[in-house]
């Protein structure tokens, strides 16, 4: 009896080790993150609903201002006064369907959109760091682009231009206020701009809390 006892007890007695190294080697997410994860999917879906960046320009002779707001595929808003205002200067005249960017960004928030739900349906932890890392890797991308830009349309003038000014550039700010001459330039996040900040921001943290949770299951 003593020695059936025994082996009865014996896969009870490994039963706890073995239940323990499935939560320390457990790669899913915890349920809130999946939740999480897929809002943060859905608030990047906004930038094909809201515009994503407002670069503004205000002057005594435009006290009401000048503004252009950049689309994930189009760019509104008093382009053709700006454009005006740009020849004099030097400036190249800004046409959206030249900007090949607009084209592949609608592209890109797709794969990314796309991709954050089917990690967050899949709920393992190497499915938010990839998706977290891709956004992060996108973001970088995509605002040196967005200063690139800016340097090209800012210093490559025209030398036939009504008014040349020696060494001065038209840069516009990546973001923030510029002084530009008589104009006073700012560059800020629109709101699909602001909601896809709070989606990094999101996936930054969840990212960060699971592997805070998953280290500690370790320990």
């Amino acid at each position: 009896m003593n020695q059936t006892a025994a082996l009865t007890a014996a896969p009870l007695a490994g039963a706890a080790p073995t239940r323990v190294a499935t939560e320390v080697g457990d790669p899913m997410m915890a349920r809130s993150t999946r939740f999480l994860l897929a809002v943060a999917a859905v608030l990047l879906a906004t930038t094909y609903v809201a515009p994503l960046w407002h670069i503004g320009l205000k002057a005594p002779q435009y006290p009401e201002g000048l503004g252009m707001y950049i689309w994930s595929s189009r760019i509104s808003g008093d382009l053709r006064s700006i454009n005006g205002l740009n020849h004099y200067i030097g400036m190249k005249e800004i046409k959206p369907e030249a900007i090949p960017e607009l084209r592949l960004m609608p592209l890109v928030v797709g794969f990314l959109v796309g991709l954050g739900l089917i990690a967050a349906a899949w709920g393992r932890r190497i499915g938010l760091a990839i998706w977290t890392g891709l956004f992060l890797i996108g973001a970088v991308v995509g605002l040196a682009d967005f200063w690139r830009w800016g340097y090209d349309y800012g210093h490559n003038l025209d030398p036939e231009a009504a008014i040349k000014i020696p060494g001065m550039s038209y840069q516009p700010p990546l973001i923030g206020p510029k002084q530009l001459l008589n104009f006073e330039a700012h560059s800020w996040p629109a709101l699909a701009g602001w909601l896809a900040i709070a989606s990094l921001v999101l996936a930054l943290v969840l990212t960060g809390l699971e592997w805070r949770r998953a280290h500690r299951a370790r320990a």
